[in-house]
């Protein structure tokens, strides 16, 4: 289920412990979740089934907005796995609380402890969702977030299976009130406990096995400023200073809400709707879009080996729209279990990559007071919505118009991110359709953190050369091209779309002041100096012509690149002697950076080297 890339996160230290730990997390809150929204389940009907399922759902969000600061503030001040430690230390004394109120039978302490146990989780979250960057580093963002997600989801998956299958066992239609299903269910209370039990020794364990001293002993918490909201303003100041980290906070926050309303409304539907009473197949066909989640996560991971591919966000959000509008009108199981699980798929699609962009755009020393106020956006909408949930419950309104409602939002959200993210949105399918037939790997990424303006300039053996350099390559990257094919009206719109720079001999001078301009504004600029493809493979003389262009720039740096496998392949111009009937490997070697005054015959040599280099490692 979990791919290689996921795999080898486990020879770090400590990230199994982490993993077993973020399992146990989620399966302990689901449980006690699970247990309440069953209970009600059974009782309960209609409106009144939407309204306290909606209020369930509530108590476990609010303390996410209330201790945003704190949460926040004790994940940069002190050490993570130490924040992880005595969370999970509290969380064994709940559980046994929870564990007296079933025995007890009394429903509403278990309602409210829901809210203390949620408590736990807010303080825990910020901690422990940062380990994935300080365990990992920033080179394993995607997949740490891919595998965190996956264990995550495969928890609940395993915690709605088992709670709602011994629940069914135990209850099955026996009883009508809430107290008499507490008692009879009080067992189950037990697996909390011991969860929260083993969840605390691996939380131990991770201490002695990470190297975890981010610690900022500076840091001091003013109760006056938490009460007076100045916390909560500083916080929200610093998140929406960054215009990416807010975009990917806010698109979270309102796909939890349409998630949270499905799961809140989800009951009544195919209780009314289908005539659906089982507790198994209720949880059942919700636990179904986990493993889309899971599924999606996995190929967000496998494509974002080498940087997180946000050209997959709008393709996740049209998924999640189009889904929306067909489960409300499939009546038949199987049909409706895999619109489900297509909504879960592309929630993974969606999920992955707008967490790793939080993570990757903000420093580790604020990475707390972002995560929690991640939390505490998304938790907000979510009330914000579960409340429009309930008011619908409470004026009686049918499931299906709520349906339609997130189906709307959905809809809003699908557009604005194939607007935003138009270019990276047609480029990924570029990609899928690369993908088909060749492996693109790349390799020296690691040496070029872009911080100024990039021109690459290397080898040209193929027609393809300019799509497996774009696939290898993190930015958007404009390519400088012969006039003579940008004029071709069926090639003219593309190249247009993605701002490509037609050259030509009469208007070199043009274009160059073009390319100039690019990388002064810090963008990614393609050349390919030998002026025309090689038909023998070999490196041609480069062309100076680019040199113009780097006289008028002033923040940029040149980036040497080696394309290897492309030659003899149907796209190149090699002979057809020399033709390879299947070539699927093909490595992009990026250089280090060069200086901007770099000479065309001293960059040839670099290429030139980085050839032969290939292939001493290959022979």
């Amino acid at each position: 289920m979990v791919n290689l890339l996921m795999l080898k996160l486990f020879k770090i230290s400590g990230f199994f412990s982490y993993t077993i730990i973020i399992c146990l997390n989620a399966m302990t809150d689901l449980g006690h979740k699970i247990i309440l929204q069953n209970t009600i389940f059974k009782v309960y009907e209609s409106s009144q089934l939407i309204v306290l399922t909606s209020i369930v759902n509530a108590l476990i969000l609010m303390p996410f907005i209330f201790l945003f600061s704190p949460a926040g503030f004790l994940s940069d001040k002190y050490r993570k796995t130490m924040v992880i430690k005595y969370a999970s230390a509290f969380a064994v004394f709940i559980t046994i609380f929870i564990l007296i109120s079933y025995y007890m039978g009394l429903f509403w302490l278990s309602f409210c402890l829901t809210f203390v146990l949620a408590a736990q989780s807010a303080i825990y979250s910020p901690a422990k969702y940062g380990l994935i960057k300080q365990l990992g580093g920033d080179k394993n963002i995607s997949v740490g977030n891919g595998l965190v997600q996956t264990v995550t989801i495969v928890s609940i998956l395993v915690g709605s299976v088992l709670y709602s299958v011994l629940f069914e066992i135990i209850v099955q239609n026996k009883y009508t009130n809430t107290a008499d299903i507490l008692q009879a269910i009080a067992p189950l209370g037990y697996l909390l406990v011991l969860a929260s039990v083993i969840e605390y020794l691996f939380a131990l364990r991770l201490i002695k096995q990470t190297n975890d001293k981010i610690q900022i002993d500076s840091l001091k918490f003013d109760i006056k400023r938490y009460i007076t909201l100045s916390y909560f303003k500083e916080n929200f100041k610093f998140i929406f200073s960054n215009q990416i980290v807010w975009i990917s906070i806010v698109a979270l926050g309102v796909f939890w809400a349409i998630s949270q309303i499905v799961v809140s409304i989800f009951g009544e539907y195919i209780k009314t709707n289908l005539y659906i009473t089982n507790t198994i197949v209720a949880q059942g066909l919700l636990a179904i879009s986990g493993v889309g989640i899971v599924v999606g996560s996995i190929y967000v991971s496998k494509i974002s080996r080498y940087f997180i591919q946000k050209g997959i966000i709008p393709v996740g959000a049209i998924g999640i729209a189009v889904c929306l509008y067909l489960i409300p009108m499939l009546e038949n199981i199987f049909w409706l279990s895999m619109a489900i699980l297509g909504f879960g798929f592309f929630a993974g699609l969606l999920i992955v990559p707008l967490n790793s962009l939080i993570q990757h755009h903000t420093q580790t020393k604020h990475l707390g007071k972002v995560l929690s106020g991640n939390n505490f956006i998304q938790n907000i909408f979510m009330l914000v919505f579960l409340s429009i949930s309930a008011l619908f419950g409470y004026f009686k309104f049918n499931s299906v118009v709520l349906f339609d409602f997130i189906f709307i939002v959905a809809v809003l959200m699908s557009l604005y991110f194939v607007i935003k993210l138009s270019r990276f949105f047609v480029r990924y399918f570029f990609e899928f359709f690369i993908a088909l037939r060749y492996d693109v790997v790349s390799h020296g990424l690691k040496n070029n953190q872009k911080t100024t303006g990039t021109l690459l300039l290397g080898n040209h053996i193929s027609y393809l050369d300019w799509a497996v350099l774009q696939v290898a390559y993190p930015a958007n990257i404009i390519y400088v091209i012969d006039k003579e094919y940008y004029d071709k009206w069926y090639f003219k719109p593309v190249l247009k779309f993605f701002r490509t720079i037609p050259i030509s001999q009469n208007r070199s001078k043009t274009a160059l002041s073009q390319v100039a301009k690019a990388l002064n504004e810090g963008k990614t600029v393609a050349l390919f100096p030998e002026g025309s493809i090689s038909k023998t493979g070999e490196l041609q003389r480069f062309k100076k012509g680019y040199e113009v262009a780097l006289k008028d720039t002033t923040n940029a740096k040149i980036v040497p690149f080696y394309i290897s496998g492309l030659y003899g392949d149907i796209f190149s111009l090699a002979p057809k002697s020399r033709r390879k009937i299947s070539n699927t490997k093909v490595d992009i070697y990026f250089g280090d950076y060069l200086h901007i005054d770099t000479k065309a015959a001293d960059i040839r040599d670099v290429v030139l080297n980085m050839a032969k280099e290939t292939t001493r490692v290959v022979s």
